[in-house]
């Protein structure tokens, strides 16, 4: 089990546990993280997962896929250093207590 923290665009915190292996979006999505707007489901065909990496947590993850790089040029709110689209990020042990902040715009 991971656990995953969700920084609202309002400043609440949404704070999950879900089994390894299941993305940030797919937790935000059965947690009532409804910023969340997932409109692809996860299949890399739009931005709006996009969430912003705790500058504490960018170094446990993988650089973004090429293709992941650049749907995160459509995103709605500013691409910042830590962006990346939510469906990419598999949650399990190496990201226990994974922290991000949830773009305020995703369409």
């Amino acid at each position: 089990m991971a656990k995953v923290t969700y920084v609202r665009p309002k400043g609440d915190d949404v704070i999950v546990e879900v089994p390894d292996g299941t993305t940030v979006m797919q937790a935000a999505l059965a947690n009532d993280v409804s910023e969340i707007v997932a409109e692809c489901g996860g299949t890399l065909a739009c931005a709006t997962c996009h969430v912003y990496v705790d500058d504490n947590d960018i170094q446990r993850l993988d650089a973004p896929s090429a293709d992941e790089d650049e749907m995160l040029g459509y995103t709605a709110s500013p691409r910042l250093p830590g962006s990346r689209l939510s469906c990419q990020l598999v949650l399990g042990p190496e990201l226990d207590g994974l922290v991000v902040r949830v773009a305020p715009e995703q369409y």
